[in-house]
């Protein structure tokens, strides 16, 4: 027997018959799935196909007062659907609110379960502490009869909130907190946004495994957080009974990147006070974050399997996820010149008034898509950080005397730089050598670098967005990370190759000598395309 240890648990418990396994991701609406949740996400769904089996989407929506719940849950569509999986099942958990409530009477009638008049405080204080039992409720003894009469009166909408709760009668002095009579029904006055007409909501604990077992789930995989919660999972599905088959909890260690931010009410408050954009910003790592930068989901696939699946946390370098991005763009994306940071270059020898169209492979690794036509002529731009007068040891790019290859193109040698009354320059001439044309067998002589450029007539002016880390982990700061001032720098004036007028939205591409990018159909407007760096070529992390 073979595979992750969940896989053995599923082997095990179903034989040869692993076609009834049934899974479920169960998130709550809150915020937008980030890269953690994208990972019970896959363990779920990838399952359920590698058996032949089923995987259900739930949504807990036990918390009427949540926000946004509607833009949450389209958003955990969209993301599971962009991730290439598809629910077999799709349900609320407030779809089963009548059926727990009848669980919550079979329990109150088998003496489970008690209504009880603590407030909050006062339920804190007698729960005890990880040192010392908990007290028992003075209303833990009120008889079925009477527990009946004030849940029924509950629901009716008798009790303003927090009045009384309805708990699980287990034990108070359980060494594990979960199981010190947990509060398993509340009165909130909050109109359910898809179950009109209740005041009074399950709590998770007792909603979800319940919700598991209607649904016939019979592995409930969730994340390691949850191993204390299991007891009382297990003593929810037990002592309602009648569940053929019943649900079985099993949890695996969660993942957390290195120099990304995983918390939702911290990415919440960030976008409240403007420091990023919305849930989707790209340098965030959650799904739509990801996206909207230029991720491809076979590239989270192909990470998470390397990553594999364990009890322990997984502690994962964000390097090591771009690296992985990396060899996913590096198989099909287009390769085509852009400047970013533009300087024309000028070649005083080559006839004025003409352009030639030179043919470059799209992808120098992947013949099979094929070349392209790129207009060449007397005026072109190349990238400013490519030329210096005063060149550093082993600086092999332009300088007055040196010569470089353009990359598809010719030789040429700087002769001359023109500058304006400041001092600074605002043109570098050449001379190019027409018997070195690319592709010609020309071979007299080498030259050690090679520069990428655009024809300036014909150069389409973009933005280019040079996305970084938000933020650097560092364990001194309070919140343990500072924020990144260089997390977003914006090449305003970047130009391109007339090729890219072609592109589409989320079409990627790879800047030459530079980086991947993608086509941001949010930010591109009318007359000037907008292209977010998804990942630098070679990682940069230091």
């Amino acid at each position: 027997m073979q595979g992750n240890f969940i896989e053995r648990h599923i082997q095990e418990d179903l034989g040869a018959d692993t076609q009834r396994l049934q899974t479920r991701f169960p998130p709550e609406p809150s915020g937008y799935p980030h890269i953690g949740n994208a990972k019970g996400i896959w363990i779920n769904f990838s399952l359920a196909a590698q058996f032949g089996g089923k995987c259900n989407l739930r949504i807990d929506d036990t918390d009427p007062t949540k926000e946004n719940m509607a833009a949450s849950v389209e958003a955990l569509k969209d993301g599971i659907r962009w991730m290439g999986f598809k629910w077999d099942g799709f349900f609320y958990a407030s779809n089963y609110f009548d059926k727990l409530y009848e669980f919550a009477v079979t329990l109150i009638k088998k003496g489970k379960a008690y209504v009880c008049d603590l407030d909050g405080e006062q339920l804190r204080d007698y729960r005890g502490s990880f040192t010392q039992p908990g007290k028992n409720s003075p209303f833990r003894e009120r008889s079925v009869e009477e527990n009946l009469n004030l849940f029924t009166r509950m629901k009716a909408g008798e009790f303003e909130n927090g009045a009384r709760t309805l708990r699980a009668k287990i034990d108070m002095a359980s060494p594990n907190m979960n199981m010190r009579d947990p509060v398993i029904y509340r009165i909130i006055h909050h109109e359910h946004y898809n179950a009109p007409g209740w005041c009074i909501y399950p709590t998770y604990d007792y909603a979800h495994p319940l919700s598991d077992a209607i649904e016939g789930i019979t592995h409930s995989l969730c994340g390691v957080e949850f191993e204390d919660h299991r007891p009382l999972y297990e003593w929810c599905v037990e002592n309602v009974g009648g569940f053929d088959p019943a649900p079985r909890q099993i949890e695996f260690g969660e993942l957390n990147l290195t120099n990304a931010i995983l918390g939702k009410r911290f990415i919440r408050k960030l976008i409240e006070d403007g420091v990023i954009g919305y849930w989707d910003d790209p340098r965030l790592v959650t799904l739509a974050g990801m996206r909207r930068r230029g991720y491809r989901p076979a590239a989270l696939h192909n990470f998470f399997e390397a990553a594999g699946v364990a009890k322990s946390i997984a502690n994962v370098d964000i390097s090591v996820l771009e690296q992985f991005v990396r060899d996913d763009l590096a198989q099909d994306s287009k390769v085509v010149m852009a400047v970013l940071d533009p300087i024309k270059l000028v070649i005083t020898n080559y006839p004025e008034g003409q352009t030639e169209m030179l043919e470059m492979p799209n992808n120098p690794k992947n013949p099979e898509m094929g070349t392209r036509q790129i207009p060449f002529g007397r005026e072109l731009y190349i990238e400013a950080d490519d030329f210096t007068e005063t060149p550093p040891p082993k600086y092999h790019r332009l300088y007055p005397g040196n010569e470089v290859r353009l990359a598809g193109a010719y030789f040429v040698t700087c002769t001359n730089v023109i500058k304006d009354e400041s001092g600074k320059i605002t043109e570098i001439h050449a001379t190019y050598d027409p018997a070195t044309k690319s592709g010609s067998g020309f071979s007299q002589r080498k030259v050690k670098g090679t520069i990428h450029w655009v024809c300036a007539e014909r150069a389409v002016p973009i933005q280019a967005n040079l996305y970084s880390y938000l933020v650097f982990d560092d364990e001194n700061a309070e919140e343990g990370f500072v924020f990144n001032p260089n997390s977003l720098v914006v090449a305003e004036n970047a130009l391109a190759e007339p090729s890219i007028k072609q592109a589409a939205p989320d079409d990627r591409f790879q800047f030459m000598r530079n980086a991947f990018f993608c086509l941001d159909a949010k930010d591109s407007a009318e007359g000037k395309m907008t292209f977010n760096r998804i990942v630098e070529l070679k990682s940069s992390f230091k």
